[in-house]
């Protein structure tokens, strides 16, 4: 018995070893890229930092406190909040829109896919595109407004209007994956579902309340969640279109946090910035398992 059990755990601890070895290159890649700077930025966000990041003097949560005293700070978690709101559910009903168009079977269909998915392959230097459509003499946006009588607009330059302009950009580039996802989530639906309802004489609007939004609903969890992550984290088309103005109302919290780093070298404001960015999307994400996922259907 005594052998048998030595036995059993030198198998054990062989098929241990071998497993921690094909996920060593995966823990390792970890260990470098997230969870070293994940720390390190904790433990900046506790101290003063001169301007090659060192850390100088221990302030303790005097960063934090500082951070929700700072009006501009605030206000970024604001226009961030409402980026959110601006992006995420436009781009989800948009894409879906698309999808369920694209999933029909059509002549040409395969055209309209492309075209609708055609936003995945452009970097964020693209929204640069934008800054003619926007510009408040020639941008086409404001030529078309004159055309028809209307009065030209600071699409980027007006507070009024800045972040929506920012908001319709980002929809535009996010709406081609968002799109693609939807559409490989219509196709992976059975079939034999749609069939049994439509001998029972269910109408086209029935099955899609029914049968497509149930389960889609999965793939739908999934886009929201990351749609949600990825505006949170914001940068590119901000740094491009407006760095953060008029007057901070694109200021996002991640541009917030750019500009407390490396235009203003205080790492360790910034890094709690950082931190207090980590919490509200784990917050966030938790709230949507919590109250999106009691709505998902599985097959």
């Amino acid at each position: 018995m005594y052998q048998f059990e030595r036995v059993k755990k030198s198998a054990m601890m062989k098929s241990f070893i071998k497993g921690m070895l094909f996920l060593f290159p995966s823990i390792l890649l970890f260990s470098v890229f997230v969870f070293y700077p994940m720390f390190k930025t904790i433990y900046l966000s506790f101290y003063l930092t001169d301007a090659k990041g060192s850390t100088t003097v221990f302030v303790g949560l005097e960063n934090y406190l500082n951070m929700f005293t700072n009006p501009i700070f605030l206000q970024s978690i604001k226009n961030t909040l409402l980026f959110v709101f601006y992006t995420v559910p436009p781009t989800v009903l948009i894409s879906l829109f698309l999808a369920i168009l694209a999933n029909e079977n059509l002549r040409g269909i395969g055209l309209f896919r492309t075209i609708y998915s055609s936003t995945i392959g452009i970097s964020v230097a693209a929204a640069s595109v934008w800054l003619y459509l926007f510009n408040p003499t020639m941008g086409l946006l404001n030529k078309f407004l004159e055309a028809f009588g209307g009065e030209p607009v600071g699409w980027l330059t007006d507070p009024a209007w800045a972040l929506l302009s920012v908001s319709v950009t980002t929809i535009w580039m996010n709406i081609g994956f968002t799109f693609l996802i939807l559409l490989g989530g219509l196709q992976s639906i059975d079939r034999s579902l749609y069939e049994s309802a439509e001998v029972e004489g269910s109408g086209y609007f029935y099955k899609l309340r029914r049968i497509t939004i149930p389960m889609l609903s999965p793939t739908l969890f999934f886009v929201i969640t990351v749609s949600m992550i990825n505006s949170f984290q914001t940068f590119g088309q901000i740094d491009i279109l407006t760095q953060g103005g008029p007057a901070n109302e694109t200021s996002l919290i991640v541009y917030s946090i750019y500009r407390e780093a490396f235009v203003n070298y205080q790492f360790g404001s910034a890094s709690a910035q950082a931190v207090v960015l980590f919490i509200l999307i784990l917050v966030m994400t938790v709230i949507q398992f919590k109250l999106g996922e009691r709505r998902v259907h599985y097959q």
